[in-house]
């Protein structure tokens, strides 16, 4: 029997995981319609982005947009207050999508500070900035270029986007990043660690435990289903110019769920 990881190799092979990830798309929109429309009605008052803005970028639930982005951003400032003081700071959210995060860290922080979120899906930034008007957002390209002057950001944080960039870009942008990030200011990020050699084939296994970073590429890098698995020595070798607060590895609850690393990082 084949393993998920071949499985999805043939499919980008033939150049079919766009197609598969359509039709998925549509099941999901079918699976949340009834709980969609009950969200609508309860919450008339809340802005949603589009089904396939919000398929995109995480899941297509609206409650799970809403209060989940919610909750998250409570958990990021949580793990941020740990070695930051949140008052007066710029954050980043970098990779914003449709702002399911950043658009809470106003609410959850409340402390004078000032919120960016940038993103290279035109209509992600395009939707932000229309409806969510409390936070600054930038469109930018794959290509790293932010319209940030050095030392700028207190804070930046990026949930599940080194998972999606090739092994040129993980060097590109930490760079970028590290470049507009303030001294001692830090940054969160996430990536597919340990937990996520289940999804592996045996010789990306044998290449992840040699420290090398694994691909899955030929489709639209930075898209959902462009996929990156990033073994320990590997971004530890990429924060080698950055102090390492912490590195979080959560186990799996056997739900099937997988947990990201956590990487907290402060700029030297």
């Amino acid at each position: 029997m084949m393993k998920r990881g071949q499985i999805s190799n043939l499919l980008r092979s033939f150049r079919l995981l766009y197609f598969t990830d359509w039709i998925r798309f549509y099941i999901e929109r079918f699976k949340n319609s009834k709980q969609n429309k009950e969200f609508k009605v309860k919450h008339p008052d809340v802005v949603l982005p589009s089904d396939y803005l919000l398929y995109e970028s995480f899941q297509l639930s609206y409650s799970k947009y809403f209060y989940g982005g919610l909750d998250t951003a409570k958990w990021l400032a949580n793990h941020f207050e740990k070695h930051i003081e949140l008052k007066n700071c710029n954050i980043l959210d970098w990779g914003c999508g449709p702002g399911r995060v950043i658009r809470h860290m106003p609410e959850v922080t409340g402390t004078g500070s000032k919120y960016f979120g940038t993103d290279y899906n035109a209509s992600s930034i395009k939707w932000c900035s229309e409806n969510l008007t409390e936070v600054s957002f930038n469109e930018n390209s794959i290509i790293p270029n932010l319209p940030y002057q050095d030392d700028f950001f207190d804070v930046i944080y990026g949930i599940s986007i080194f998972t999606h960039l090739s092994e040129q870009m993980h060097h590109d942008w930490y760079k970028e990043l590290y470049r507009v990030l303030k001294p001692n200011g830090i940054m969160f990020l996430t990536t597919h660690g340990d937990n996520y050699k289940a999804k592996l084939t045996d010789t990306e296994i044998a290449k992840f435990e040699k420290g090398q970073l694994i691909e899955r590429g030929k489709v639209k890098e930075g898209h959902r289903i462009y996929t990156a698995f990033q073994p320990k020595s590997f971004m530890k070798k990429l924060f080698s110019n950055a102090e390492i607060l912490e590195h979080i590895e959560t186990k799996p609850d056997g739900g099937g769920w997988l947990p990201q690393d956590i990487w907290i990082i402060r700029k030297l």
